[in-house]
């Protein structure tokens, strides 16, 4: 059974940081592309990044938070992570990991998408509060 799990979140103050973790099982990890997305109260669900195989792609970050955020991934943990710096009070959502079939191991030939429509899996969701 697929299951994705998120953690790290919680309250931050402005110009803080969070470690978003994100664990999976169930599945074969390595052949899914990552992507984390948010959804603010009233808001759509937004695509914040993705990732693939980071030996070939550098992972793709919406440009809300380009600069600001690293993606990355554990393929022998069966684990990806969001590192969110400098946040600003308007990240405050609630954020999800989401996987995407590459169709290829280490989805060497994939090219991820911040589009929801494209993700198999999804976990519950962190909550990230940032306010002072």
């Amino acid at each position: 059974q697929v299951h994705l799990v998120e953690s790290g979140g919680g309250l931050v103050q402005p110009g803080g940081s969070l470690r978003l973790s994100c664990a999976a099982s169930g599945f074969a990890f390595d052949w899914y592309a990552v992507g984390w997305f948010r959804q603010a109260p009233g808001k759509e669900r937004e695509g914040v990044s993705c990732i693939t195989n980071p030996t070939r792609y550098t992972p793709d970050y919406s440009p809300s938070v380009e600069g600001r955020f690293t993606a990355s991934r554990d393929n022998a943990k069966s684990a990806a992570y969001l590192e969110m710096n400098g946040l600003k009070p308007e990240d405050t959502a609630e954020y999800y990991c989401a996987v995407s079939f590459c169709a290829s191991a280490d989805c060497k030939d994939f090219v991820c998408s911040l589009r929801p429509q494209y993700y198999d899996y999804w976990g519950q969701g962190t909550q990230v509060n940032v306010s002072s």
